[in-house]
C-alpha cells in the first residue's frame, strides 16, 4: 500500500474516494475499528458514503492510497449497506469526544483526533496517538496545567478508550474470532452450546456468516437458518455465491426454501433458479454461475488484478474464461480459457484474446457428476467451464464444489482420513474410479 504513515481518522471525514482511474466514487465517514489486547485497535475498513446517501463498508485491504484530499481504492467496491458488527467501533462515532484518564495522574481528557499508523511488517493500520483536550480543572494542580490545553498523547497513556474493563474484554472475544478461517470458526460454532452458537452467529456478518454456513453439517446449516428472521436469512443467500445459495435452499423445507428465495434481491434469485432446475450431481448443479469472464481484447493486465482480488476462491482465480459478448453468463460464445501460470508469463498489455487455450475441455450442464471428476482427474484441472449446445459459458464447475459431493456426507464431523496421494494432495483419480464402480 502506497500511503503515508500516518492518517488521523477525523481529518479523513469527507475526504472523496477515487478508483484507480481518478472518477470519485464517494467520501469517507469514518473509520471501522476492532480493539486488540495490545490496548490499541486495528483499522479493518471504511465507512464509505456513495450517491443516494448509502453507506457501504470498504476493507481497508483494498486502499491503495491515503493522502491530503483523496483516498484510492482498487476501484472494486461492495455495495451491500454497510452493518457494524459487536466487535467493531468506530473511529470517528464513538471515540471522538470520550473521557479518558490520563495515566500521568493529571487527570481526565476527551478524545479530539485518533492517528493510525502502518506497521511496515504486517502492513495493518493501528490506532498509535490521540490528540485529547483536557478536562475541566478540579484541582489546583490541575488548574497549573491549563483547562483547555489539547495536547497529543500515545494510546498507551490513556485509559478507558474502549469502555470499561468488561466492554472492552467482550470486544476483544468477539474480534477474536474475525481472523479465523471461515471453516475453523464452523469448527467451533459447531461445539458451542446453542445459547452461545445463537450469539456469534447474530454478531456475524451476512457475507461472513454465509462462508461459515458453507463449513457446517447439513443439520447445524438448517438449524441456524430456520432460527433467523426470514429477511436476514435472505439476506444472508443474496451474499453467499450462488452454488451454495442453491445447496443450502436445496436442504431447507420446501416452504421455507421458497419463501426466503422470494424474498432474494431478484438478480441473485435468477441465478439461484436456474441452478436449481439442474439435478444436483450434474454440471449444471454444481457450477457457479459466477466464474472469471473477460473479452478477447482485455489486457493481460487486467485479468491479473481480477484474480488478484481477495474475495477470488483460489479455484476462481485459477482461470480467466475469454468470452464474446455479453460477459455476464448465459454469455457470448466461449473462445477459451487462459490459467493463471499462463498469464504470469506473458506481457501484461497482450490482449489476452492472443493467449487462450481453445482446446480447453468443456462440460454440458446435464453431465454427470462421475464425468466431471474424470475429467478434473484426467487432466489435473481445477476448474472446468460448462456451456450449452451453442457453446455458451453457463458457469465453472471447481474442485471443491467436486469435494463437497463425493465426500461422505459426514466428513466434516468425522476423523478418517480423506483418499490422498503421496504427495498429500487430494486424490481425484480415485474417487473418479470409486464413482464409477459404485455406478457399475
Amino acid at each position: 500500500m502506497s500511503t503515508h504513515e500516518r492518517f488521523f481518522a477525523a481529518r479523513l471525514a469527507g475526504t472523496g474516494l477515487f478508483d484507480p482511474l481518478g472518477d470519485r466514487i464517494g467520501k469517507v465517514r469514518d473509520v471501522v475499528l476492532i480493539p486488540q489486547e495490545t490496548h490499541t485497535a486495528r483499522a479493518v475498513g471504511l465507512v464509505v458514503e456513495v450517491p443516494g446517501k448509502k453507506r457501504i463498508f470498504l476493507p481497508i485491504t483494498k486502499v491503495t492510497s491515503i493522502s491530503t484530499g483523496q483516498v484510492i481504492s482498487d476501484g472494486s467496491l461492495n455495495m451491500r449497506r454497510f452493518e457494524m458488527r459487536k466487535s467493531e467501533i468506530l473511529a470517528i462515532g464513538d471515540l471522538l469526544d470520550r473521557e479518558v484518564s490520563l495515566v500521568d495522574g493529571t487527570g481526565n481528557a476527551f478524545v479530539e483526533d485518533v492517528a493510525l499508523e502502518q506497521d511496515q511488517i504486517s502492513k495493518e493500520w493501528e490506532i498509535s496517538k490521540l490528540h485529547v483536550r483536557r478536562a475541566k480543572a478540579k484541582n489546583a494542580f490541575s488548574k497549573l496545567v491549563g483547562r483547555n490545553e489539547t495536547l497529543t498523547v500515545g494510546v498507551d497513556d490513556v485509559s478507558g478508550l474502549f469502555g470499561t474493563q468488561a466492554e472492552q474484554s467482550a470486544q476483544i472475544l468477539l474480534a477474536s474470532y474475525s481472523d479465523l478461517k471461515p471453516a475453523d470458526l464452523a469448527d467451533l460454532i459447531q461445539e458451542m452450546e446453542p445459547k452461545r452458537r445463537a450469539d456469534i452467529v447474530r454478531d456475524l456478518s451476512n457475507e461472513r456468516l454465509g462462508w461459515v454456513l458453507e463449513e457446517l453439517p447439513e443439520d447445524t446449516r438448517v438449524e441456524l437458518m430456520q432460527g433467523l428472521e426470514s429477511e436476514r436469512a435472505a439476506d444472508i443467500l443474496d451474499a453467499m455465491d450462488p452454488d451454495d445459495a442453491a445447496d443450502l435452499l436445496q436442504e431447507l423445507p420446501e416452504p421455507l426454501g421458497q419463501d426466503l428465495l422470494t424474498r432474494m434481491e431478484p438478480e441473485e434469485a435468477e441465478d439461484v433458479r436456474r441452478l436449481l432446475a439442474y439435478d444436483e450431481y450434474t454440471a449444471g448443479g454444481l457450477m457457479t454461475t459466477e466464474p472469471l469472464i473477460v473479452a478477447p481484447e482485455t489486457p493481460v493486465a487486467h485479468c491479473l488484478a481480477l484474480i488478484s482480488r481477495e474475495e477470488i476462491s483460489p479455484a476462481l482465480a485459477s482461470m480467466v474464461y475469454v468470452c464474446r459478448q455479453p460477459l455476464e453468463t448465459p454469455t457470448g460464445k466461449l473462445l477459451g480459457g487462459v490459467h493463471f501460470q499462463h498469464l504470469l508469463r506473458e506481457r501484461p498489455e497482450r490482449p489476452v484474446g492472443e493467449i487462450i487455450d481453445q482446446d480447453q475441455v468443456t462440460m454440458a450442464p446435464t453431465s454427470h457428476l462421475h464425468d466431471v471428476t474424470r475429467e478434473m482427474a484426467t487432466y489435473n484441472l481445477v476448474s472446468l467451464p460448462v456451456v450449452d449446445k451453442d457453446s455458451r459459458l453457463l458457469g465453472s464447475v471447481t474442485v471443491d464444489d467436486v469435494l463437497d459431493h463425493v465426500l461422505p456426507e459426514d466428513w466434516r464431523e468425522s476423523d478418517e482420513p480423506v483418499a490422498t496421494t503421496t504427495t498429500g494432495q487430494i486424490d481425484l483419480t480415485g474417487i473418479a474410479k470409486a464413482i464409477s464402480d459404485q455406478e457399475g
